[in-house]
């Protein structure tokens, strides 16, 4: 599911996961059937993977810890 990009530049340390999870938020079914928005498709749980990566990677930033040993996501 993670998409890399070559000629983009990086915007910040967690903009790929924020990326995917917004075009996974818009490709799925609640959005494009159900017409609700991706606020809404959010808390009701799609894609719920992504989601975590995103939160994982935020929470990385604050920690000390990451010095050692990274920043999690992609």
């Amino acid at each position: 599911m993670p998409r890399y990009y070559e000629d983009k530049p990086v915007d910040g340390a967690c903009a790929g996961v924020k990326e995917d999870l917004g075009a996974c938020l818009l490709q799925s079914d609640c959005v494009l059937q159900e017409g609700k928005t991706p606020r809404q498709c959010l808390k009701e749980g799609s894609c719920r993977a992504l989601q975590n990566s995103f939160f994982e990677c935020k929470r990385s930033m604050l920690d000390a810890r990451s010095r050692f040993r990274g920043r999690k996501g992609y």
